[in-house]
């Protein structure tokens, strides 16, 4: 494509990705610098990864997320588990347009041969549709997929625009090349499918929808349908057509409604013929799914090229943002620019050009417009359970344009539903674990000046979640938050009644709460609430209420004051959510110096560091145990998100050496660059989170209290690279970069000698926020030595 071509596509696009941001980087720069997306490799732990964790098809935070799946079609047990593409299988069962939070499907496949209209069972041969594969068949990155479907000799390619799933098939001469839109079951975390309808409105433009009720969706809200909508259009009219119901065919059929229901093309095609499929798809209908697609490629005009370089090209700029430079360790860039990946693919868009977006109640809403567009884009998420520690930390320093319409999207079902929802599929509410800590990420947003949001319902909001249980919704989460308040702590039950988290999770809970409070409790103080302050302040001090001064050990109580028997401290589920006592100890990031204080610093510092140095043998988590939940009843878990600020807890304790010691470990050790061994052993990446916390980690910047003091400030740490540079956004923040430059850095060096802030000595390994965002250069002496005074 010539250059000029090229740049008059991406302005033409530009208009089209209304609140994306997706701007890319001028060709002149670009050319000058290193390609980025060489290091993603997205099966990277993908032997037991979550729905959203293989998409490479998608462009960053896209609705669009067309990937290969292996195991789709088996769903699992609770609709969170591992579920979509596992390295380990051998078979590919279709190329799903959707893989989101409790969200899958539009599912197509290219055969040829007997026409065979259901997957078949799990890396079977000849039993259904699915085809044997090659990972050296494969290639993988950002914004695009490829593989060699073994059994029908064609190749398939993905890639997307925000809205539209490309695919791309190259078929060989044929007289029945077919191409399956599998679309009434279910996909990954969807659920079961409850309806569909699929039509096929003249020989190259398929539409329809599939219902899916979401299992974990329908735990937090009961019966909370979702409904996906697509408009394909193909690049090449079919010879002939038909509809299918799992294994019962209608030949030139073209309407066909119900669960399974799906739909084929059959062609004439001759050796190296390639068929692309213009996927639009949408949260509300199908004619936001056609608008959708006509805006986004230009009325079809747009082919796969032209779509693959735009997302090559916006995957650069959105990854360019930090650019790592170091001459050693390739594998380093990859996990690094693996894990920023992922960091910026999950909680994608669900709203459409036009503003348009799906309401708690399932009808269709309309987001307010500013000069003719979307004042913001809404998008699809997960819990942002622990996100403090990762993802909030990673956008609001490179991407504080999505945070902003991260907050936007959770105030606006607050408007809609009068509570924040922890997490939300298609504005459904999904609790996730059952706390919801959105107050942390909207005071953080604010305290950080990223506030071109509706901070006056934001706060609402955060104050509501934090204060109010009366009438509160399961999927709101924190359903304990009256009894908190009223006692200042959650008092322990060993029995009660609904649903775990409502009584189980007394001590975790508090500890959480007592976080939230406090971040809260911080933006009412720069509000000038003063009353509010004074009382989430208060609370904040829950964890001191369950703190066993005998043992240093936060301890569940009754509601009568008195410390539970029979403890247990390795003890999981009893008073504490996916950890236990050893862990949740620290769980108090935003008080850590008077933890420190009532343990003692020398106590305190000889327990940390022999917590880390008993979990170095597990890799610092379950080992190389195959499941999420491997590392719960250890004393340390990077699996999890309890334990994730955990080993930068010595900075606080006048120890930073010991950070530095034990994060660089956890970088070497718990990540990997293989399907199997990526985030540790089959632990939950939870969309991006783990893939953030390498990212942060690794640059030598942290916050324990995840940006949300009155005056944010980032623990400095020892980064692995020689070189960081951070673009800072101009609409937030004064400055252009901010470069961390080290000095004698190697796997050895590992200990920082001195900080040096813009030529300037540091006495303390921190550093305000305010000042990174300033722009400016910090540089670091390396060496084998630990040095603990600055």
């Amino acid at each position: 494509m010539r250059i000029n071509s090229l740049k008059k596509v991406l302005l033409i696009l530009s208009l089209a990705l209304v609140g994306m941001a997706c701007t890319t980087t001028p060709k002149n720069t670009e050319e000058t610098m290193e390609s980025l997306t060489q290091y993603v490799e997205p099966r990277i732990g993908t032997a037991h990864c979550r729905w959203f964790h293989f998409a490479p098809g998608a462009m960053p935070f896209g609705l669009a997320k067309p990937a290969a799946a292996t195991n789709a079609s088996l769903g699992n047990k609770s609709g969170w588990e591992a579920t979509g593409y596992d390295y380990r299988d051998t078979s590919i069962e279709g190329f799903p347009c959707l893989h989101e939070f409790q969200v899958g499907g539009i599912v197509l496949m290219p055969t040829v041969g007997d026409l065979k209209t259901i997957p078949g069972p799990l890396n079977s041969i000849g039993q259904g549709y699915r085809s044997s594969f090659d990972h050296k068949d494969e290639i993988a990155t950002a914004g695009y997929y490829s593989v060699m479907l073994k059994d029908y000799n064609v190749k398939a390619e993905l890639t997307a625009t925000p809205r539209v799933a490309f695919q791309r098939f190259t078929f060989h001469k044929s007289d029945a090349s077919h191409i399956l839109f599998d679309i009434g079951n279910r996909q990954g975390e969807s659920g079961p499918a409850v309806d569909a309808f699929v039509r096929i409105k003249g020989n190259d433009l398929v539409e329809g929808w599939v219902t899916t009720l979401p299992t974990y969706s329908n735990k937090y809200q009961l019966g909370a349908t979702i409904t996906m909508y697509f408009s394909a259009r193909l690049d090449k009219p079919a010879d002939s057509f038909g509809t299918f119901v799992k294994e019962t065919v209608q030949k030139n059929n073209r309407e066909i409604e119900g669960i399974g229901a799906g739909a084929y093309l059959t062609y004439n095609t001759q050796d190296n013929e390639l068929i692309t499929a213009k996927v639009g798809l949408s949260y509300t209908s199908v004619d936001n799914a056609r608008l959708n697609r006509e805006t986004e490629t230009r009325q079809d005009q747009m082919d796969f090229d032209e779509a693959r370089e735009i997302s090559r090209s916006t995957w650069e700029e959105y990854l360019g943002r930090i650019r790592v430079e170091t001459p050693v360790k390739k594998e380093d860039k990859i996990k690094f620019y693996t894990g920023l990946y992922h960091a910026l693919l999950g909680r994608g868009l669900a709203s459409d050009v036009n503003g348009a977006y799906p309401k708690n109640d399932g009808t269709i809403g309309q987001l307010p417009l500013k000069d003719g567009k979307p004042a913001f884009s809404f998008y699809n998420t997960d819990g942002i359970w622990g996100g403090q520690w990762n993802l909030i930390q990673v956008w609001a320093l490179a991407y504080p344009e999505y945070l902003s319409d991260y907050v936007s999207t959770h105030v606006q079902v607050y408007k809609d539903t009068g509570w924040l929802g922890d997490g939300i599929a298609c504005s459904r509410f999904v609790s996730g674990v059952g706390t919801n800590q959105l107050g942390n990420v909207i005071a953080a947003a604010y305290l950080c000046g990223i506030r071109d949001f509706d901070v006056e319902n934001a706060y609402a909001a955060a104050r509501k979640n934090e204060l109010e249980g009366e009438n509160r919704p399961m999927g709101a989460g924190k359903l304990d938050t009256d009894k908190f308040v009223e006692y200042g702590y959650v008092p322990h039950m060993d029995k009660g009644e609904g649903a775990d988290e409502a009584w189980m999770f007394s001590a975790s809970h508090t500890l959480e709460y007592s976080f939230g409070a406090y971040a809260v409790g911080q933006m009412a103080k720069a509000l000038g609430k003063t009353d509010d302050y004074n009382v989430l302040m208060d609370l904040s001090k829950g964890w001191e209420r369950i703190y066993n001064a005998e043992s240093n050990l936060i301890q569940p109580k009754y509601a009568d004051g008195r410390f539970i028997s029979n403890f247990d401290p390795m003890q999981v589920w009893r008073g504490f959510q996916e950890g236990n006592a050893y862990q949740y100890t620290f769980y108090v990031p935003h008080d850590a110096k008077s933890l420190i204080a009532k343990m003692g610093a020398r106590e305190f510092t000889q327990r940390l560091d022999s917590i880390f140095i008993l979990s170095q043998d597990k890799t610092f988590s379950g080992g190389t145990t195959i499941d999420a939940f491997a590392g719960l009843q250890t004393y340390y878990n990077q699996g999890n998100q309890p334990c994730l600020h955990i080993s930068w807890l010595f900075n606080q304790a006048g120890k930073p050496s010991l950070s530095q010691k034990w994060v660089r470990a956890i970088l070497d050790e718990f990540y990997g660059t293989e399907g199997i061994h990526g985030y540790g052993y089959g632990q939950d990446e939870d969309q991006g989170q783990l893939g953030a916390w390498y990212v942060i980690s690794s640059i030598g910047l942290f916050d324990i209290v995840g940006l949300a003091n009155e005056n944010p400030t980032l623990a400095l740490g020892s980064p692995l690279f020689d070189k960081v540079t951070i673009k800072l956004n101009k609409r937030y923040y004064p400055g252009d970069t901010f470069v961390i430059k080290t000095k004698n850095n190697n796997k050895t060096n590992v200990y920082v000698q001195e900080y040096r802030l813009n030529g300037e000595s540091l006495q303390e390994p921190f550093i305000p926020f305010k000042n990174v965002v300033e722009g400016g250069v910090l540089e670091l002496d390396m060496a084998e030595t630990a040095k603990d005074q600055y």
